[in-house]
């Protein structure tokens, strides 16, 4: 039997989305096509572990070696049985009792779907428009085999890599088509390995991603110090991004990721036995840019307060008191330093992760640029981290990078107990390639930004002419704690002069060429009879 690559994994998801593609808004087909992929992922996986533990053992001790396995699925709830099912009237029902099934019989999965709904008529239609496409759907990966002894690895790999890097290409792909509604839930993996470099996971430390999407930089983050050495921990508002997530844990062979789903600064899930934050070693996080009303889940509501303008009727009008969030409304202090504007919350989670931060703590985390220079409550903000030292550097990357936004963002890198009070900037915002829609980083430019940070924190030559520069504490108080990149690397090409008198001379070239064209031109027209 020919193996599974990766390409046919590649493919067999693409035809998944062109079932979707007509039907419904990419933002929303991708939790069918994902979860469906998962549910075939599952069943093959248990399959072979079950003729695994068949050649092993019969009886009794067979069905308690099949007790014990990570996971059990009873056949209704396997791909094999939806697709003998694939002509049946109820076939979304079947589906989505599937997705329960598998849900409440396994507590390692328990809620994982987070009711992504294969009945849904608002979403999908009635039976008659909805059943054929569920129909496709499944005859989409109906000879997809998954089965992990079936995959085709290169060296180095193990099944889960190829599998796992697949869901997550796909992932990406979703994002593209998704356009704006993409938000932050994939980080471009070439971004996730500049950001996992940084932080540099070594055994036993705990790495977290406060906005976690899909989980693509958390993986990559924490697979830089083994999936076995480290813990993972991430936190994601979206319950559609959450459902990305632990399938794609789980599709990696992470088992115990600690995946929480609420809203990580008015609601943060990961405490310690205290109910204070936990501390982390490594922190990665691309969170939502310059996000609006982030603070509205602090506020108690309930209060008004009376309109000074009377009504016709000469009654006071009541209307709600205007809510303004302040420090100690956050009883894990995080906003001690200072409260972000209410209309930019980037401060707010850079202030979460710094807080979060354990005793040698580092942070990657992608910005937009104007957390570096915008003033008011933010410039105090930015003053007071940097006064603490807590800023080892700022990396500018290039424009339309990301899924969702075209605009340039920057990597801001925090460190506790730093040697020095110096901070790196680099410029890598021309280090790219073009590459359809997107702009992409390759490997050369992402050694370049790596090797540059390295240099810098072993102390070596970390300056690069008009690429990056270290610039003293001193430097950054003379440019009032404005971090603005272009202020520390000066990356102004001097144009060539312009020869005046060469230009004149072509100009008038161009002249006596054109007019000796239309010279013959009226020749040929006259010969013609057409003059």
């Amino acid at each position: 039997m020919a193996k599974t690559t990766f390409e046919d994994i590649k493919k067999a998801l693409w035809a998944g989305a062109n079932t979707f593609r007509d039907n419904i808004d990419a933002a929303n087909y991708k939790d069918y096509v994902l979860s469906m992929f998962f549910v075939k992922y599952l069943s093959d996986t248990y399959a072979q572990s079950v003729d695994d533990l068949k050649e092993k053992y019969e009886g009794i001790r067979l069905e308690r070696q099949i007790e014990n396995l990570p996971f059990t699925l009873k056949y209704e709830y396997t791909f094999d049985y939806l697709l003998e099912n694939q002509y049946a009237t109820d076939l979304g029902n079947k589906i989505s009792e599937a997705l329960t099934g598998i849900e409440s019989s396994n507590a390692i999965l328990n809620g994982i779907f987070r009711g992504i709904d294969f009945n849904s008529e608002s979403n999908l239609g009635k039976k008659e428009q909805k059943n054929p496409i569920l129909r496709n759907l499944l005859n989409d990966f109906a000879n997809l085999n998954l089965r992990p002894r079936n995959i085709e690895t290169k060296e180095g790999q193990i099944p889960a890599d190829v599998i796992g890097d697949a869901y997550e290409y796909m992932i990406g792909e979703f994002a593209t088509m998704a356009g704006k509604k993409a938000g932050s839930f994939f980080t471009p993996q070439q971004v996730s390995e500049i950001m996992a470099q940084i932080v540099a996971p070594t055994e036993n430390d705990r790495v977290y991603d406060p906005t976690c999407g899909s989980g693509s930089l958390l993986i990559r983050a924490a697979r830089k110090g083994g999936f076995d050495k480290v813990q993972m921990y991430g936190q994601e508002v979206n319950s559609s991004a959450i459902s990305m997530a632990r399938m794609n844990m789980f599709i990696h062979g992470v088992k115990d990721a600690n995946i929480k789903w609420g809203d990580t600064l008015a609601n943060p899930q990961h405490l310690d036995s205290d109910g204070n934050l936990m501390k982390f070693e490594c922190i990665v996080a691309n969170m939502p840019f310059s996000k609006d009303k982030w603070a509205e889940g602090f506020n108690p509501g309930g209060e008004v307060s009376v309109d000074d303008d009377e009504t016709d009727s000469g009654k006071k009008k009541a209307k709600k008191k205007e809510f303004k969030m302040e420090a100690n409304l956050d009883r894990w202090h995080r906003f001690d330093m200072g409260v972000p504007p209410a209309s930019k919350g980037d401060w707010a989670f850079l202030l979460h992760m710094i807080a979060s931060m354990s005793g040698n703590g580092r942070v990657a985390a992608v910005a937009p640029h104007g957390v570096l220079f915008r003033g008011a409550s933010e410039g105090r903000i930015r003053q007071t981290v940097i006064e603490k030292n807590l800023i080892d550097a700022v990396i500018g990357l290039p424009e339309n990078l990301f899924y969702g936004t075209s605009i340039p963002a920057c990597i801001i890198v925090f460190r506790k107990g730093r040697n020095t009070t110096d901070i790196l900037f680099v410029d890598a915002s021309k280090e790219f390639k073009k590459d359809k829609a997107k702009n992409v980083l390759e490997p050369a430019n992402i050694t370049k930004i790596v090797e540059t940070y390295q240099a810098f924190r072993n102390g070596g030559n970390a300056e690069v002419e008009k690429y990056s520069h270290v610039a003293t504490l001193d430097e950054i108080v003379e440019n009032e704690y404005n971090l603005n990149i272009p202020r520390y690397v000066d990356t102004f090409e001097e144009e060539e002069i312009i020869d005046i008198d060469e230009v004149n001379a072509e100009i008038a070239d161009l002249k006596t060429r054109i007019a000796e064209v239309e010279a013959q031109m009226a020749k040929y027209l006259e010969e013609l009879g057409l003059n």
